[in-house]
Order: structure tokens, then C-alpha cells, then sequence
């Protein structure tokens, strides 16, 4: 083959190769152009949900912020204990003026007994004793027992609602189902609850006077929860969820601490109840032995002191044995 011949072939493979390499490079060049496109799109995109995230979160904490705000000064305003709210804590369907006349009729029955059989100064003591002690301890006997009865109930109502939800059921129809369903005094808060709801209070409302009605940090707790989910959402399951296991645990934790106790307030009980008892006796087997006591000035006085001291022995025992859970 020819000199000439050669080189024609040769420019022939050049000119192929050349135009090869450029129908192959702008193709190349597009390609990771717009590759390199889609990945800023996706790098933009990416960003912008980030902070759209971001955004969200801190809306949600500015609203979660808000409401507790907003419950912490309901709390503050509402912190003054009226005489009928604590006729409402303790169940009695009763008004501030019959709950005055049965106390004026406790101060006169109470100072007319110690009167008559103690004499004036004694008599004195029973109007106060009777007037504004007794009622006030029986108003606050029927709270806490009221409250004691409430917490039993209330973390299987919240376990009921906790059903309800997951089940896809409204909260609305979740407080009726507790409502009609529930042990007392359970049942009667709640169709408070449902009765205020149908008059044109919001749930979040509703069971925020649940708090007022039965303060305790469980239901301030319940009625945070469900503020905060119907103003920002939120996983509501979760938080009853929560709610409830720590009720448990701490009625399991009391259960342990009377256990562990008992014997001490049986101690406790036994010294209180002792001097009483001895005196009873002594009295019914010998009348005339202790008639000092209460017939003479200087009987009465140390009858006086020993009351006191009684007392303040009592009350020390029970501050030395009263442990919470």
C-alpha cells in the first residue's frame, strides 16, 4: 500500500475520532449539567423543608408556650378558694347559707353540751369548736375522701379515652362514654364536662374547670394535655398514655408506704388512744375519783392543759407518720 493511501486512511481515523469526541462531549457536558441541576433542585428542596420544619417546630413550642402561660394566670386568678368551691370539692349540693345555718346550729349544740356540763368557759370553746372547727374539718373530710374516690377512678377513665382515640372516635364522644360509663365521682365530673360542652364551652374549657373543681396535679396535668393538642396538636394517645401509668405507679407506691407504715400508726394510735381509755375506766369503776377534774377551777385548768398537750402529741405522731407516695 501506498505512502499516499496511508495517509488518507489516516486523516479518515483523525476526522472520525474528532467528530466523535464532539457528538460524545456535549452530551456528556449536558448530562452532568443536568444532573447537577436536579441536585441543587433537590439540595433547594431539601433546605426548604428543613426550614419549613424548623418553622413548624417553633410555631408548635411558641403555642405550647402560650397555653401554658395562659393556664399558669387561669391558675393565679382562680387560686382564691371561695366557700362554694369547697362545698363543690366535696360533693355537697348544698349553698353557702344552709351550709351557715348548719353551722350555727353545730356552735350552739356543741357549746350548750360543754356549757352544761364544763361550765361557761368550756361552753365558749364549744361555740368555736362547733361553729368553724367541726364544719370546716367534716367540708375537708369529704374533699379529700371525694378526691381519694376520684383517683381510683380516674386513670381507667383515662384509659377508656385512650381506647376511644386510637378506635378513631372523637374526644367529645370519648368524655360521653366515661359520662355514662364511669364510677362516682368520675361520672358526675365528667358530665359536667359534656354539659358544658353542649352550652357552647370548647373540651379544652371543660376540663379546665375539671381542675378548678378537683385540684390536683393530675387533672391540671390532663387539662395541659388536651389544651396544648386542641390549640398545636399532637400525639394525644401518648400523653394520656403516659398520664396514666404514672397514676398507677403512684397508687401502687401508696399501697407499698401504708404497708410499710401500718405499724407505726398502730403505735401511734394505741399512745393516742391510751390516756382516754384509762381515764374511761377509771371513771366507771370509781365516779367519785376524778370528779376534782371538772368541779374545781384548778381541775378544770389542768384538764385544759391536758387537752393541749394531748393535742399537740397527737398532732405531732400524725406529722411523724403520714408519708406520701
Amino acid at each position: 500500500m501506498s505512502s499516499e493511501k496511508l495517509f488518507i486512511i489516516l486523516v479518515l481515523v483523525v476526522a472520525v475520532l474528532v467528530a466523535a469526541a464532539l457528538f460524545v462531549f456535549p452530551f456528556n457536558s449536558s448530562s452532568s449539567r443536568a444532573a447537577e441541576r436536579r441536585q441543587a433542585i433537590a439540595r433547594g428542596e431539601a433546605k426548604k423543608s428543613a426550614n419549613a420544619r424548623e418553622s413548624e417546630a417553633a410555631t408548635r413550642r411558641k403555642q405550647v408556650a402560650d397555653s401554658l402561660k395562659e393556664l399558669e394566670s387561669r391558675e393565679k386568678k382562680s387560686a382564691k378558694v371561695t366557700l362554694e368551691m369547697k362545698l363543690e370539692q366535696a360533693g355537697l349540693a348544698i349553698t353557702e347559707k344552709v351550709f351557715i345555718q348548719a353551722s350555727v346550729v353545730s356552735a350552739v349544740v356543741f357549746g350548750g353540751i360543754a356549757g352544761f356540763f364544763l361550765g361557761p368557759l368550756f361552753g365558749l370553746g364549744g361555740l368555736l369548736i362547733g361553729g368553724f372547727g367541726f364544719p370546716n374539718w367534716f367540708i375537708s373530710y369529704l374533699q379529700k375522701k371525694r378526691v381519694k374516690l376520684f383517683l381510683q377512678e380516674f386513670p381507667s377513665a383515662i384509659d377508656v379515652i385512650i381506647r376511644g382515640v386510637k378506635s378513631g372516635l372523637p374526644l367529645g364522644a370519648c368524655l360521653q362514654t366515661v359520662a355514662a360509663q364511669a364510677q362516682e365521682p368520675v361520672r358526675s365530673e365528667f358530665q359536667l364536662i359534656v354539659a358544658s360542652t353542649s352550652v357552647g364551652l370548647t373540651i379544652a374549657d371543660g376540663i379546665e374547670r375539671l381542675a378548678q373543681r378537683v385540684p390536683l396535679p393530675e387533672t391540671s396535668f390532663f387539662a395541659i394535655v388536651v389544651n396544648i393538642q386542641q390549640k398545636a396538636g399532637g400525639n394525644l394517645t401518648e400523653a394520656l398514655g403516659n398520664l396514666s401509668g404514672v397514676l398507677r405507679d403512684r397508687m401502687t407506691m401508696d399501697l407499698k408506704v401504708k404497708a410499710l407504715s401500718s405499724e407505726a400508726r398502730t403505735s401511734a394510735w394505741i399512745i393516742g388512744s391510751l390516756p382516754v381509755v384509762i381515764s374511761m375506766l377509771i371513771y366507771f369503776t370509781s365516779p367519785g375519783y376524778l370528779e376534782p377534774l371538772w368541779t374545781t377551777d384548778t381541775g378544770q385548768m389542768m384538764l385544759t392543759g391536758v387537752a393541749v398537750w394531748m393535742s399537740l402529741g397527737v398532732m405531732s405522731m400524725r406529722v411523724m407518720i403520714s408519708f406520701k407516695a
